[in-house]
């Protein structure tokens, strides 16, 4: 065994599970390097070609990654362990979350029209007047609307779509600062990502054409609500990322409008530029309830087929009883007062705290959506000073490939009368940190 790692087995198979169970338990964690090829099957007695054998496979698997002369390491956020954000210690007010204020979301009634007994999902996966409010509500804002399919939210179906579309060690193109559990669901499936730098204006179009450049074979981005850093895609910046895309007929664009109805931004969707290969996904769990894990996705027809093909030999189909429950919230004229309450309220929250912060000489992001992004020069020296002052937010390390640091403040639960002194208390912690660091 070579008891340095912990990593024992005279098998590739076995030299792989070692190294999985270590990670697992904690004993290998994140950014931990392993050794050397030829260093490990000396320790353990089996030959080179065996103990890469084992880290083809862990690659693979997305537990490592191979960093050139960096050698191999546990992936930032290993597939047996992804990550979790820390436990809000006891006290604190959590900004740190991202999640709708509970005030502004609908009460959840199961309906009672469904009897029970066995019907033909498999047959009929959809509820065609959910399918047709779907197609109403998405179709005038640009999005072509010939094929619609529904999945267990937008993990969901954006996980099962690229396990379909990619293999192991292809490349996808993600959002920098981007979507964590995005990022760790790439990296639990043995992809690799290429990180794309976003501003206000959501994906920057060089970043993009360098991502394409280096062989990405998917790109995932979202139009609106952007998270972290809350861009919005313009008609202008849309058409530059169109132009850029069309040179690559083969990639996979996946839209993720994943706070569409309260992100208080229009929808400028890549969709409606003619690509060959695209999905736009949308959720409820931002307007209606974090409960409800449905999705629905406007898609080419080649992806509508795959999709559905994978989802029909696994789960089969949503639950039409989770479907009646959506369909009857979007069919509520009271429900749909309150999503249009919680878009303007969440505006006025996220606006608020923008200008109190600028006030105070602070610059951060957040042009739609309910999330700020607040560059800094240490992350844990912030999340630590507001902590002092009650406050919890969100480190940017778990956002970030490879953009500079920030912290991440979800602002629906924040009224505009505690903006003030939130602004001010990041302005003391910033001052503290200055100190600290020489100005």
């Amino acid at each position: 065994m070579a008891t340095q790692y912990g990593i024992s087995g005279t098998t590739a198979k076995g030299i792989a599970a070692s190294v999985e169970r270590a990670v697992a338990e904690g004993s290998l964690g994140p950014e931990a390097a392993l050794p050397p090829v030829r260093r490990l099957a000396d320790d353990l007695g089996v030959s080179p070609g065996t103990v890469a054998a084992a880290y083809k496979e862990l690659r693979q698997r997305g537990i490592v990654v191979t960093r050139g002369r960096g050698g191999t390491v546990v992936a930032p956020a290993p597939a047996v362990a992804s990550r979790r954000p820390p436990k809000v210690p006891e006290g604190l007010r959590d900004l740190s979350g991202g999640h709708p204020d509970p005030a502004l979301l609908p009460a959840l009634v199961p309906p009672s029209r469904l009897s029970p007994g066995a019907r033909a999902h498999r047959s009929t996966p959809r509820l065609a007047r959910l399918e047709q409010r779907v197609r109403d509500s998405i179709g005038p804002e640009g999005v072509p609307v010939d094929h619609v399919t529904f999945a267990h939210g937008a993990l969901d179906l954006i996980g099962r779509l690229l396990s379909v579309e990619l293999r192991p060690g292809d490349a996808v193109a993600m959002e920098d600062p981007g979507y964590h559990h995005l990022l760790d669901l790439v990296t639990a499936l043995g992809l690799r990502i290429v990180p794309v730098t976003v501003d206000d204006e959501g994906v920057r179009p060089e970043a993009l054409r360098g991502a394409l450049q280096a062989g990405v074979r998917a790109l995932v981005c979202s139009p609106r609500a952007q998270n972290p850093y809350g861009g919005c895609f313009s008609v202008a910046r849309r058409d530059a990322l169109v132009e850029v895309l069309r040179d690559e007929p083969d990639v996979l664009v996946v839209e993720n409008d994943h706070a569409s109805a309260v992100s208080a931004a229009p929808l400028h969707s890549l969709t409606v530029g003619g690509l060959a290969r695209w999905v736009h996904v949308r959720t409820v769990s931002k307007f209606l309830g974090t409960d409800l894990r449905w999705a629905t996705a406007a898609c080419d027809a080649t992806t509508l087929a795959r999709h559905d093909g994978r989802l029909l030999l696994t789960s089969g189909w949503v639950s039409h009883l989770l479907q009646e429950i959506v369909y009857g919230l979007l069919a509520d004229d009271g429900t749909r007062a309150l999503v249009a309450r919680a878009q303007e309220t969440y505006a006025l929250r996220r606006g608020a705290l923008l200008d109190e912060l600028g006030a105070r000489g602070i610059g951060a992001h957040g042009a739609s959506g309910m999330n700020l992004w607040v560059p800094v020069r240490d992350e844990s020296a912030v999340v630590n000073g507001l902590r002092s002052y009650g406050w919890w937010v969100a480190a940017g390390a778990r956002f970030r490939s490879s953009s500079p640091p920030g912290v991440r403040i979800s602002v629906a639960e924040l009224e505009p009368a505690d903006a003030a002194r939130l602004a001010s208390d990041f302005a003391a912690v910033l001052d503290e940190s200055e100190a600290t660091y020489g100005g």
